[in-house]
């Protein structure tokens, strides 16, 4: 993965429904995390299969790791009051790889041109107001290679770490000998590196290795 010269925008962690009721008409919204457009076009047909039932199937989505590509359909719903205002919420929460899907069955009473921005946009912020969020962080790997032995001790120091600074525990290993790797923020990389040579009595170095990647880090991670 190419890793971007600005910050990338958040996803979200796991699919949330969310329902309103305007007027008679019900907007069942789901938002969902995906990785491509063809994965949020594959969402958008599920949903329509699912409520097969109903009026309209409008949705938006925003994919790419700087969220550069976006589409919207109103599908059915006069041109500019349902997919556009979905889009939007997901631009302001500054969302990438998510797909918005609002189902709408019909009331009786027509809710005229503002009405139908302001509900699905209320139906889009109401759901993403559920919904755990996920920053994208770029990292740099650093890996600690130490005895079967000490692996224990280890592991519970470097779990406890990457939970209050924002790190990410990677893939151990256990060859000749253990190897934990941990992508950091920069600016903790010294720290972890103190933590680990104390604990060893300077036997055990963490190795910044240089490589930096986009890795995935639930909102409040280190806060």
């Amino acid at each position: 993965m190419t890793v971007p010269s600005r910050p990338p925008p958040a996803t979200i962690a796991a699919p949330i429904e969310h329902e309103l009721v305007i007027r008679k008409s019900r907007f069942l919204t789901l938002v969902a995390p995906v990785g491509s457009a063809d994965e949020a076009d594959a969402v958008i047909a599920a949903a329509r299969k699912r409520h097969w039932d109903a009026r309209h199937h409008c949705s938006a989505q925003v994919t790419g790791l700087l969220g550069d590509r976006a589409r919207s359909s109103d599908d059915g719903e006069p041109s500019g009051t349902a997919g556009v205002p979905m889009l939007e919420v997901l631009r302001r929460r500054e969302l990438t790889d998510v797909v918005a899907v609002v189902t709408r069955w019909f009331g009786g009473i027509k809710l005229g041109a503002g009405g139908l921005v302001r509900a699905y946009s209320s139906a889009v912020s109401g759901a993403l107001d559920l919904a755990s969020l996920v920053d994208r962080r770029v990292l740099q790997q650093v890996r600690v290679t130490l005895s079967h032995a000490d692996a224990g001790r280890f592991d519970n120091l470097l779990r406890d770490w990457t939970g209050r600074s924002g790190a990410v525990l990677g893939e151990t290993s256990y060859a000749a000998e253990a190897e934990f790797v941990v992508w950091a923020p920069g600016d903790a990389v010294a720290g972890l590196q103190a933590e680990i040579a104390a604990l060893s009595a300077g036997e055990v170095v963490a190795i910044a290795t240089g490589v930096e990647r986009v890795v995935d880090v639930p909102r409040g991670a280190g806060q």
